[in-house]
C-alpha cells in the first residue's frame, strides 16, 4: 500500500509507554459501561472477537504461526538515521487517519450532512486510560464513544500478523478503518439507537444485535479502501491482505483456534464468511448507504 502518499493526520496522540495511571490493569474493574455498548465493543474484543476468557486472563496463550518478516520497514544499522519502528508506526497511523479523514469528509459532504468530526488516534503501550475506563492491550485495538477516541497499542500489528496470521499494511489499515467505522456510527447516532434496542434483551440477541453492528463497521472499512483503491493508493495484493485479516478475525475462526469448537449464540462479531461479505460489499460499492447491516433479514 502506497500509504507514504497518504496525508498525515495531526489527530493522532502518542502516549508511548504510559501504563494508564497504575500499571497493567485487568479489564473489567476500571471500566465505566454505558448501556452495554462498551461490553460488547471493547471487553469481547472489539475488532478481533478475541475469546472473552483470554480477554480476562483466564485462558491458556495461543499457540500462533511463526512471525514472518515484520510488514514495517526495519531501523537502518548504517546510521543513516532512518526512524524507528514505533516511528514508523506512527507515521503510518497518521497517514491511515489522515486518508479517512479524507474520505468521510468528503462524504458527509456529498450526502449532504454536516461537516465530519475527525476521531482522534490515542498510541499507547501495554495499558491506557481511556474515556470508557482502563484498558490493556488484551483488550485490543478499540473505539470509546464516550471520548470519542481510537485506542492502538502499537504492537498489535505483531499479533495481527503473528497471532491471527494476517501480515501486510493494509491488513492493519483495516483495522484501523474499522476502528473508524465505529465513529462513523457514534457521530451518525447508529451506536446510540443499538444501545437503545439492547435494552431488555437477553445475551444471544445482544450478541446477534452485536453482530450487525460489528459488520457495518466492515462494511465501512471497505468503503474507506474502495476510495483507496480508486485512488491508485492499493499495490498488487493489498485487497487479499485486507480479506485474509476479516476471515482471520471471524468469531467461528476465533473460537475454533481457542477452544476447538464454535458456539453460535456466543459470536459477537460474526463469522469469517460475513465478515469478509460486507468488508467486500463496502470495496465494491464505496457507498455507505450500502452497509445497512440492520435492514436485512440475515447478515
Amino acid at each position: 500500500m502506497r500509504w507514504g502518499d497518504m496525508r498525515r493526520s495531526e489527530n493522532v496522540e502518542d502516549r508511548g509507554g504510559m501504563s494508564g495511571g497504575g500499571g497493567r490493569m485487568p479489564l473489567g474493574g476500571g471500566m465505566k459501561i454505558g448501556g452495554g455498548t462498551l461490553v460488547l465493543l471493547v471487553i469481547l474484543g472489539l475488532v478481533f472477537g478475541v475469546n472473552p476468557l483470554q480477554v480476562l486472563g483466564m485462558a491458556g496463550p495461543d499457540v500462533g504461526a511463526p512471525a514472518p518478516a515484520p510488514s514495517m520497514p526495519a531501523p537502518s544499522s548504517s546510521g543513516s538515521g532512518a526512524p524507528a519502528p514505533s516511528d514508523t508506526r506512527k507515521d503510518f497511523s497518521a497517514r491511515v487517519i489522515g486518508d479517512t479523514e479524507d474520505v468521510w469528509g468528503a462524504l458527509f459532504k456529498a450526502m449532504g450532512s454536516d461537516r465530519y468530526p475527525p476521531t482522534t488516534l490515542t498510541l499507547y503501550r501495554g495499558a491506557v486510560r481511556s474515556g470508557c475506563g482502563n484498558a490493556t492491550a488484551a483488550a485490543g485495538p478499540f473505539y470509546c464513544p464516550a471520548d470519542s477516541r481510537v485506542y492502538l497499542d502499537t504492537s498489535f500489528f505483531d499479533e495481527l500478523s503473528r497471532r491471527f496470521g494476517a501480515p501486510g499494511d493494509f491488513a492493519q489499515a483495516y483495522v484501523i478503518a474499522h476502528e473508524v467505522g465505529h465513529h462513523v456510527q457514534n457521530i451518525t447516532g447508529t451506536m446510540q439507537k443499538f444501545d437503545r434496542q439492547s435494552q431488555g434483551l437477553n445475551e444471544r440477541q445482544r450478541n446477534a444485535l452485536s453482530i450487525r453492528l460489528e459488520l457495518q463497521a466492515d462494511c465501512y472499512a471497505g468503503v474507506w479502501g474502495y476510495f483507496a483503491q480508486k485512488r491508485n493508493l492499493l499495490e498488487p495484493g493489498d485487497l487479499e491482505e485486507g480479506l485474509r485479516a476479516a476471515a482471520a478475525v471471524g468469531d467461528d475462526t476465533i473460537m475454533k483456534r481457542t477452544q476447538g469448537y464454535v458456539v453460535p449464540d456466543a459470536m459477537n462479531h460474526g463469522t469469517s464468511e460475513q465478515r469478509m461479505r460486507w468488508f467486500k460489499t463496502g470495496l465494491a460499492s464505496g457507498d455507505p448507504r450500502a452497509c445497512d447491516t440492520f435492514s436485512v433479514a440475515q447478515p
